[in-house]
């Protein structure tokens, strides 16, 4: 890889070679939109039970994910993968370094560098991007590491109780930008991103390392992210749903690197080549989701150079991350997510149906414009069904509510087997179960996964408004070091 082919290119310049539309990303989208215009207005002039169809495309829909990820991850059945190339010498692991942009997390900073410093493989390097804090942050980084304010905009010495941590100061400029503050001051071949309220088990960076060590095509990777919510009722509850929705999350991004076709990877705990996310620009501040555009933006960059790169989820990197411990803190963060997908699939809309990018063009991104009206599937779905019910329309109750039965087998089956699946890949005890798997397949679709249709129908309006924010998680009511 050139260390000087495309380090001066901006994400704007980067961008507008993919903010067109072409005839096949037309189709697929008005395709989209046509239909889901065509099923709801079907709702109010078919008196029966096909009057639901946008129901039925909704949990048809679902169910062909399912398979699709049921098929993809049937190896993980025999354990974790081994490495195409076996595990290198440690002479040949890639020299690691990482970011920690951190803003007002002066309370959870401590843990989350203590848990870098006590890796079975430490990194060379870590920056703490601080990005304008005004909390407890520099009474922190004095009394646990050393370090003395620098100026803002400027670089600390090493701290002498870390040599190679340092403190990089800024003006708050939002995540993006602090993470491309600290691009420039590490020399390292590999940079992880990890967010301030995210605690990385002892041997995650060595997964990394070899990760990147076994492929030379790798030029970004993602860890296996559990949450934590803290205590009380509310936020137990929705960290068990949240421990189920990323277990699934995760299984999917497998099925997808199968594919050659991950884009998602989790910019709390998240692997990059250095040189390749310099070659497209850095991260992006216009960006809702900077970590979901730049993996855009590398893969577009791979196939039109045809560069062969790739991306994976490394089932031995884990992580503990903070996770919204009440509906509206869940609320915001989704809306945030979702607005920021919805903006990405806007701006590299050009890739959609595009066959010269392989089956990301032809396969991957076409589904992911499934999902940008999903939510609303799901809450019309809903709706319409509840009208039903309300309205006592039993000739098309007791079909729908069969073909809701019927998805609700294949959901108790999935989610269980997932459970299993899910521990045979990671190798180690998850705290998942399968029986409370099942009883989540039951109460999930009319509790936790209305909220989350609702966040991302929030998300459209987030998207339009194109503002920019940190995701930082209220810490008013937990804190768990």
């Amino acid at each position: 890889m050139s260390q000087s082919q495309g380090i001066n290119a901006t994400p704007s310049d980067l961008r507008r070679a993919v903010d067109v539309w072409t005839w096949p990303s037309v189709a697929i989208y008005g395709a989209i939109a046509a239909l889901f215009v065509l099923l709801v207005l079907r709702a109010f002039t078919v008196n029966g039970p096909t009057g639901w169809a946008v129901g039925a495309v909704y949990l048809g829909y679902d169910t062909l994910l399912l398979a699709f990820t049921f098929w993809q991850t049937l190896p993980l059945r025999h354990g974790p993968p081994r490495a195409v190339a076996g595990v290198p010498a440690k002479s040949d692991l890639p020299s690691l370094g990482v970011i920690v942009a951190a803003y007002n997390e002066g309370m959870v900073l401590e843990a989350t560098v203590r848990a870098l410093l006590a890796q079975s493989t430490p990194p060379q390097e870590i920056i703490i991007a601080d990005d304008g804090s005004v909390d407890t942050t520099a009474a922190v980084m004095r009394a646990a590491f050393g370090l003395a304010p620098p100026v803002i905009g400027g670089l600390s010495e090493s701290s002498p109780q870390a040599p190679g941590m340092r403190w990089l100061r800024l003006a708050h400029g939002g995540k993006a930008a602090a993470l491309n503050a600290a691009l420039p001051c590490l020399t390292t071949e590999v940079v992880l991103t990890v967010d301030a309220d995210t605690r990385l088990e002892p041997d995650a960076l060595a997964a990394m390392r070899r990760a990147f060590g076994d492929n030379p095509h790798l030029v970004a990777a993602t860890g296996i992210l559990q949450p934590s919510c803290g205590r009380g009722l509310m936020a137990r509850s929705l960290e068990l749903f949240q421990s189920y929705e990323y277990m699934r999350s995760f299984l999917f991004r497998y099925a997808w690197m199968q594919q050659n076709s991950l884009l998602l990877v989790s910019g709390a705990f998240a692997g990059y080549r250095r040189l390749a996310v310099n070659e497209v620009g850095g991260f992006d501040t216009a960006s809702l989701v900077e970590d979901y555009d730049v993996m855009n933006r590398l893969m577009r960059h791979s196939g039109d150079y045809q560069r062969g790169w790739q991306s994976v989820v490394v089932g031995g990197a884990r992580a503990q991350t903070s996770a919204p411990a009440s509906p509206m803190a869940f609320m915001r963060q989704r809306r945030r997510w979702f607005g920021g997908f919805l903006q990405t699939q806007y701006r590299f809309r050009g890739m959609v149906g595009n066959r010269h990018y392989g089956r990301l063009g032809l396969i991957m991104l076409p589904i992911t414009a499934i999902e940008s009206l999903q939510a609303l599937y799901g809450l019309f779905s809903l709706g319409f069904l509840i009208f039903y019910l309300a309205t006592g329309r039993w000739s098309i109750v007791i079909p729908v509510g069969a073909l809701i039965l019927a998805k609700t087998g294949l959901d108790i089956a999935f989610h269980a087997w997932a459970v299993i699946i899910y521990r045979r890949w990671l190798a180690k005890p998850t705290g998942l179960s399968p029986l409370v798997a099942i009883i989540i397949a039951l109460i999930e679709p009319y509790s936790f996964q209305v909220l989350r249709n609702a966040a991302a129908a929030w998300g459209w309006e987030f998207m339009l408004s194109g503002k920019v924010e940190w995701g930082v998680p209220d810490r008013s009511r937990h804190v768990e070091v």
